[in-house]
């Protein structure tokens, strides 16, 4: 390309200069939720959809950490308070991520959902081992793109076994 049309480059050269220059980056989607003053991410392939403002049906005889069933659409969702997975006391006002995970529904309590963010494959690294009680449910961790904290990765098929 020369210096008279670098302003004016065509689609082709672009794509010419992405090709040669820099090496395409794989990411995954993550769905990037707080609970309990902790910054915690999803596959986003699992989300299915986040619920604000729906009511919770208790039921008798079930662990602290299950908050209830939903009725979502005919369809009975059992929803599980994470900040009780994290030894956190309850808090009102929660969102709901409904999640899919080898084809049973959850759903999850979680203090606010934050942003969908893609990360890069290969920076998520092992979680150092440590006595937290969130740690169990976490299958890696990496800083945010943008550097806006460390985001814990939920390794989503433990929820179905807690």
């Amino acid at each position: 390309m020369t210096d008279q049309n670098m302003l004016f480059a065509t689609e082709e050269d672009q794509e010419d200069e992405l090709r040669d220059g820099v090496p395409e980056v794989l990411t995954e989607k993550y769905l990037v939720f707080h609970s309990g003053g902790l910054l915690f991410g999803v596959d986003a392939n699992f989300v299915v959809e986040i619920i604000i403002n729906h009511v919770i049906t208790p039921l008798p005889i079930v662990p602290d950490y299950v908050s209830g069933v939903i009725n979502l659409r005919g369809q009975i969702i059992p929803i599980v308070d994470f900040r009780l997975l994290l030894c956190k006391p309850h808090q009102e006002n929660c969102s709901i991520v409904v999640l899919n995970i080898d084809g049973v529904q959850l759903g999850i309590l979680v203090d606010s959902v934050a942003q969908m963010v893609d990360i890069p494959e290969g920076s998520i690294l092992p979680v150092p081992t440590s006595g937290n009680s969130a740690q169990k449910y976490i299958s890696g961790m990496c800083t945010l793109p943008d550097e806006s904290g460390t985001l814990m990765v939920l390794d989503s098929a433990l929820l179905l076994h807690v």
